[in-house]
């Protein structure tokens, strides 16, 4: 269970005048994002496109965070943020200036917004990670359930408000005008960036990671990390089964209920309503119900939203289904996203950020490809209730993959202080490198302390080793070694420097077995062929 103990409710965050001012920035980019996304999805319909275009949309919107969300978040993690999440808003808010003026001219179809909705999306994927790292510093720790919360209000009110404000203007004025007032959301979010920049890395003298080499390191920290591998494989669970009602919901709108871009708008604000309603409550519901029960509970009503959704005409009904459907998906998505930003300490956090958003989205974009594929090849109702009882199967992942907040001991960085006894330090690319930590054991205390020693396996392996072992010397019965093996010594420098609080005291443990006036003795080795 965790250890972080939020304040009151979420106006205690907002209390603060530069998270205020950057949660207000971030609203208006999100419904600038809403207002595109309906806008895109709505021009597809009536250019009397297949459900599966229209469902390609959403595709657009999200799969370039499965594509680019991890490896930008290794660059927010090791380059400046400020100068990252500044440089993609220009990028974005210029391609909003040449479709609206391509719409305007009457020069756009179906192939332009889908390519320009793909470029909107690689900019929020670029831009995503070093975003969520920054709102998440902003505060203190103990705060951070309730700053996730309020940025996740942010973003589910502004799934209401901008696909229904992008309804009635595009029914009023056109498209083009949807993505011209839309871009001051981007603008407001450029400001807002400069006016209160992230804060900068701290100087480090390790060698800088790499791209590659980045991501490499934050997908081993995730297979490694029990923790972050549990809420990544639920999300991506819930996002790719859950993504039917969202990707579908156009369709749903024109086909189920007879509605036009006003009604499909609507749609969408109910959805967002919900999120944003059960944010007030959501405190107090994770108190009572606890995070496993919320969760799980929340999913099997999502899903009989979608039943609902899949066989009703009629409009009130689902209206409030829709209502409880934003509600249930808040809940879940919130979770999952707190406790795997809890759980990642600060030097892979904007990456840890990266996964959810790439299990949560990319899954998402998958998904919705699936469903409109099905509902194109069988029907909108059969695709809608084979999504619902998909949820409801994931539902069941609970018990073979706990959700668990990280605690501060297990996030907190140590500076290792021991040097490191090499006669001559190699370059920060030799390698592979061989570390090899000996102890001497009181007698009739091995098997305890194997037990021990063994607990340090995941923090070895997600640090940084690609190889690790325990041998027992056949000529001394009370000699162990632990050997692991990095790729280089760059590699290994970074592996020393992201030892945690919690690693530190399984380290310590060991050294109650050792033998009387006898320490670890720690070598290294680098391979020569």
């Amino acid at each position: 269970m965790s250890s972080v103990h939020p304040p009151a409710s979420i106006w205690t965050v907002l209390q603060d005048k530069p998270f205020r001012g950057m949660w207000g920035a971030s609203f208006g980019y999100f419904t600038a994002n809403g207002m595109m996304a309906m806008a895109a999805a709505w021009m597809m319909v009536e250019l009397q496109a297949s459900a599966f275009v229209v469902a390609l949309v959403q595709t657009a919107v999200f799969l370039p965070m499965f594509v680019l969300a991890l490896p930008a978040g290794v660059v927010a993690d090791t380059t400046d943020r400020r100068h990252l999440l500044l440089t993609t808003l220009v990028v974005q808010a210029l391609g909003v200036a040449v479709l609206s003026m391509a719409l305007l001219g009457g020069v756009a179809g179906t192939a332009t917004v889908l390519f320009f909705t793909l470029l909107f999306g690689c900019c929020t994927a670029v831009l995503s990670p070093a975003w969520n790292s920054m709102v998440g510093e902003m505060r203190p720790r103990e705060e951070l359930p309730h700053v996730i919360l309020s940025m996740s209000m942010a973003y589910n009110g502004a799934r209401a408000l901008g696909p229904a404000l992008a309804g009635l203007l595009f029914a009023w004025l056109g498209s083009a005008w949807v993505f011209v007032l839309a871009s001051g959301g981007i603008i407001g979010l450029w400001w807002a960036v400069r006016r209160w920049p992230p804060k900068p890395h701290p100087l480090s003298r390790l060698p800088a990671e790499r791209v590659w080499g980045g991501t490499l390191a934050a997908l081993r920290y995730a297979r490694h990390s029990t923790p972050m591998l549990a809420q990544l494989l639920r999300t991506a669970a819930f996002g790719g089964t859950g993504s039917a009602l969202w990707a579908l919901l156009p369709v749903i709108g024109q086909q189920r209920l007879g509605l036009g871009a006003e009604g499909f708008g609507l749609l969408m604000a109910c959805l967002g309503a919900g999120a944003v309603g059960v944010g007030v409550f959501f405190g107090a519901l994770r108190q009572r119900f606890g995070l496993e029960k919320l969760v799980v509970g929340s999913g099997v009503l999502f899903s009989m939203v979608m039943l609902v959704t899949a066989l009703s005409h009629t409009r009130a009904l689902v209206y409030a289904a829709l209502v409880l459907g934003g509600a249930c998906w808040m809940v879940v998505m919130t979770t999952y996203n707190t406790a795997t930003q809890g759980s990642a300490p600060p030097w892979v956090r904007s990456r840890a950020s990266a996964l959810h958003v790439l299990s949560a989205l990319g899954s998402f974009a998958l998904g919705s490809a699936l469903w409109g594929a099905m509902a194109s090849l069988a029907s909108l109702p059969t695709a809608l209730c084979v999504a619902a009882a998909a949820v409801l199967i994931g539902a069941l992942l609970g018990p073979l993959f706990p959700l668990r907040m990280g605690e501060h001991k297990d996030v907190t960085q140590v500076v290792p202080f021991e040097d490191l006894l090499v006669a001559d330090t190699p370059q920060p690319n030799a390698g592979p490198i061989a570390v090899e930590l000996s102890y001497r054991i009181v007698a009739g205390q091995s098997t305890h302390f194997m037990n021990a020693l063994s607990l340090l396996k995941a923090p070895r392996r997600r640090d940084g080793a690609t190889f690790w072992r325990i041998y027992h010397d056949l000529g001394d019965p009370s000699r162990y070694v632990e050997r692991f093996i990095v790729s280089s010594w760059a590699d290994y420098l970074h592996q020393r420097a992201r030892t945690t609080m919690a690693d530190k005291e399984l380290e310590t443990q060991l050294l109650t077995f050792l033998q009387p006036g006898t320490s670890v003795v720690l070598q290294h080795y680098i391979a020569e062929r």
